[in-house]
């Protein structure tokens, strides 16, 4: 029997990424085979695709870094995951498949109840905001924060998250994009029409508590000095290259040690390679804040799951609000 992947073949384009041929094997030790439901279509899949990576994959590789499935299949040694029960997964690449094998330790429990295509953005997007906010930030109710590049997938998580957590919002997208920040509650602030930096000082002129990055680039010089002192900047946009992590510890420890309102923090989500416990920890809280309706994932368009050069192309054409997700044929029907 065989089963459908894609592979990017070489390094640009959306029209890299190709169909191909598997056989579907009978899982090894402590392997799980999974069907896939959903994939999120993330930035970090165009990074990758375009080389722009600190640590790039090597072409040709197996996109898809996000995924919700089903237990297809197990093999020896296999203790908890249950035929036919609902999971999600991080591999950081592989996801753009009907098929997928991991580890059983990998995988983390997915309530049945919920929708596939609305999990899947909470593997990612969801779990980046939530520790941003929670863990690596300590956020409380009535802080002031920035979100700049509010209107993206995870953008909109920290929309949806800091509505429940109380903040008082501001959020950076262009003007077309305003009213998903509204519908959060934000306060929007268009970067094509104003100066956000300008708008931003007359708004708090006390500072912010907090600006969350995405962007990266020219950002960080741009809104440490709307911080209130004490206030945090938290860089978690993917720094492109590996000189430009080394620009941001540089950065960071510069700014930290020399007396000025803010300070600056990194955060990356690749830490859950190394340190595994705070995520599954994580994963449990959103995916059940997901099952009680009390976050609401915004999914702007669903993909059939091995249409994702169309989505890729979509994202990278700049007028996404919220997710992409790639997801199984019956679940389109």
């Amino acid at each position: 029997m065989k089963y459908k992947h894609i592979v990017v073949v070489k390094r640009g384009s959306p029209e890299n990424l190709r169909v191909e041929e598997c056989d579907l094997r009978e899982p090894a030790a402590k392997e799980v085979r999974i069907k896939v439901l959903a994939c999120s279509v993330c930035q970090p899949d165009v990074q990758n695709r375009y080389g722009l990576s600190p640590f790039p994959p090597k072409v040709p590789y197996k996109p898809g870094s996000a995924i919700v499935g089903a237990v297809d299949a197990v093999g020896s040694g296999v203790r908890r995951a249950i035929l036919g029960t609902r999971i999600a997964a991080w591999p950081s690449f592989v996801g753009y498949a009907e098929y997928l094998y991991l580890p059983e330790s990998r995988l983390v429990p997915v309530p049945s109840s919920v929708d596939p295509a609305e999990a899947a953005p909470v593997v990612l997007n969801y779990v980046t905001a939530y520790q941003v906010l929670h863990r690596t930030a300590k956020v409380k109710t009535g802080d002031k924060v920035l979100i700049i590049g509010a209107s993206g997938g995870c953008g909109t998580a920290f929309l949806d998250l800091g509505r429940l957590a109380g903040l008082k919002m501001y959020g950076v997208a262009s003007g077309s994009k305003s009213s998903i920040l509204t519908h959060f509650g934000a306060i929007p602030v268009d970067y094509r029409k104003d100066d956000f930096v300008e708008v931003m000082r007359r708004a708090e002129p006390d500072g912010l508590d907090f600006i969350f990055d995405g962007m990266g680039g020219d950002y960080i010089n741009r809104t440490l000095p709307l911080l209130r002192s004490g206030g945090v900047l938290v860089e978690f946009a993917n720094p492109l290259r590996l000189r430009g992590v080394l620009h941001l510890l540089a950065r960071t420890l510069m700014v930290n040690l020399l007396p000025g309102r803010g300070k600056l923090k990194g955060y990356g989500a690749g830490t859950a390679i190394f340190h595994r416990k705070p995520f599954l920890e994580d994963w449990a809280i959103l995916f059940r804040l997901l099952e009680e309706g009390k976050i609401q994932p915004v999914i702007s368009g669903r993909f059939p799951l091995l249409e994702a050069a169309q989505a890729n192309a979509l994202l990278e054409g700049g007028q996404v609000v919220g997710n992409l997700v790639l997801v199984a044929p019956e679940l389109l029907r």
